[in-house]
């Protein structure tokens, strides 16, 4: 992770940079997957009928 893509993922979440010192990089990071994590359908779980059947 480069200081450039970090300013550039936070600007993507919309972090202030007076708030980028109250946040780790980690942090930053787990809120860029989660937004990217958004768009993704929910995953299917399964019912007791489905493991009947499988």
């Amino acid at each position: 992770m480069t200081t450039p893509l970090l300013l550039l993922r936070a600007v993507q979440l919309g972090v202030h940079i007076s708030e980028m010192e109250l946040l780790t990089i980690g942090t930053l990071l787990d809120m860029y997957s989660e937004l990217n994590a958004d768009d993704m359908p929910p995953i299917y779980t399964a019912s007791q009928d489905d493991m009947d059947r499988f």
